[in-house]
């Protein structure tokens, strides 16, 4: 992979406020420059098809996004994908999985804020180099045969990654976001929207209600210019449960109640639950426990549960940003290990077997 793309001269804004801006190339050229084969579109539509298919009950699948907490090291991302691939071959009887790649992270003060802003890991915040990087590394996932996911955190940054993306995830901060509602009511892929910082539905159900429909909105076109976006609403969203400050909200009484709240404002009955967070009390080692209930939930009949997510790279736990870091660990998030990812996953596979054949 190379960083062909550069950013355009550094000019100032105005004399009032001594800011700065850097110009960036356009997401049509960094397109142009990255495209994707005519092989690879189609294979990105067929994963959307896929996931379009298990949320509206027509593929009895469970979907699995799953993935580090955040990409930093292409190298690694890379490795883990190639096992996940590999294990997709194994499961995809009974699974889809979905290859996590976030490479924006959003933050409740400061810090590093992810692949797109800060390639170098070093606070020089190389965006022209950050998205051509992202978009080389999820280019190599699709070509391994994998769906690839992600969060889209800064609406401008979604043009250079959008055709790329087989689901999508607006974040706890976000789903409240008028400007991101706008944003999912034009993508062209299903988006799980989580549950507020709170743990209420509330939030998340107003915004699948809003994206489902027609936005007209300020935004950039493809050549970088100030545009009228027109949407013509998106239909395919599912609600994310990552617990809040409360607690979890996986357990059977918290998901028959927001079927009951879903059902009530005639929004489909589409959950996925996030292993991780507030649902594993941001203990990593505990998402097998959490993964394990929901899909014990899903044997016994629930059919709202159509997927989870799980946080995991090669191997487990987190470390701060450094000179010297350990090779396939977080530096965001605690991770699960891909050793007991892999094992979790194929024993659900074969829980998911047995109970179709029984």
């Amino acid at each position: 992979m190379n960083s062909s793309v550069s950013a355009l001269p550094l000019s100032t804004l105005s004399p009032a406020n001594e800011a700065l801006t850097l110009r960036l190339p356009s997401s049509l050229h960094l397109k142009q420059q990255l495209p994707l084969s005519n092989a690879l579109t189609r294979q990105v539509t067929a994963h959307r098809q896929a996931v379009r298919a298990i949320l509206n009950g027509e593929d009895s699948r469970l979907l699995v996004i799953v993935g580090p907490c955040s990409i930093h090291d292409p190298k690694s991302a890379l490795e883990y994908a190639g096992n996940l691939a590999r294990l997709s071959a194994e499961v995809s009887d009974e699974m889809l999985l979905v290859m996590r790649a976030y490479v924006e992270k959003p933050r409740t003060t400061v810090g590093w804020k992810g692949l797109a802003y800060d390639p170098h890991l070093d606070g020089s915040d190389d965006m022209a180099a950050g998205l051509t990087l992202s978009r080389e590394l999820m280019r190599e996932m699709l070509r391994l045969g994998l769906p690839v996911a992600t969060e889209l955190l800064q609406p401008m940054a979604a043009g250079y990654l959008d055709d790329l993306l087989s689901w999508v995830a607006i974040g706890a901060r976000t789903t409240e976001s008028q400007i991101h509602r706008e944003m999912a009511s034009g993508l062209g892929m299903p988006v799980g929207f989580k549950n507020g910082t709170d743990g209420g539905v509330g939030v998340a159900s107003d915004a699948m209600r809003s994206a489902a429909h027609p936005h007209r909105h300020f935004g950039v076109d493809s050549q970088g210019h100030p545009a009228i976006i027109q949407t013509m609403g998106n239909a395919d969203t599912h609600l994310v449960l990552r617990g809040g400050h409360r607690g979890p909200n996986y357990d059977s009484a918290s998901i028959a109640q927001v079927n009951s709240d879903l059902t009530r404002l005639r929004i489909p009955a589409r959950i996925m639950v996030d292993c991780s967070h507030a649902n594993s009390g941001k203990d990593p080692l505990r998402q097998p426990a959490v993964f394990q209930e929901v899909l014990e939930q899903r044997l016994q009949g629930d059919r709202s549960l159509i997927g989870m997510m799980i946080e995991s790279h090669l191997f487990e736990g987190c470390q701060s940003l450094g000179s010297s870091l350990q090779y396939g660990v977080s530096v965001t998030d605690g991770c699960l290990g891909w050793a007991d990812t892999e094992q979790l996953l194929l024993e659900a596979a074969d829980r998911l077997r047995a109970s179709n054949n029984a």
